[in-house]
């Protein structure tokens, strides 16, 4: 009867045992889970903010582009509005003056 209490003790240390090495086994995992997450994120937030930079150099130098191509037709239209000016602002100014006139 002794030996059978004993073999009964023995096995519910056991299984105590078993028990607490599962525990320890799944919280070691869930540990690991929780570290390469982390870790997959870190680095999932690195490759975009990197992307977001490389992407916002790049619409600056386009925008850049697009300004100086905006400046130099507006100073060659600016250039040729001057020249029209200076060859017919006296005509203009006649048939203006004219028009004004004849409508008296």
């Amino acid at each position: 009867m002794q030996d059978m209490i004993k073999r009964i003790i023995d096995a519910d240390n056991e299984a105590k045992l078993l028990e607490e090495k599962s525990r320890k086994t799944a919280e070691a995992r869930k540990e690991e889970i929780e570290r390469q997450s982390k870790e997959m994120y870190d680095n999932y937030i690195s490759d975009a903010l990197e992307t977001v930079k490389k992407n916002d150099a790049y619409e600056e130098q386009k925008t850049e582009k697009e300004w100086e191509e905006i400046s130099a037709r507006q100073q060659s239209v600016m250039i040729k509005l001057n020249s029209d000016y200076e060859n017919n602002c006296d005509r203009w100014a006649d048939e203006i003056v004219s028009r004004v006139l004849a409508d008296d």
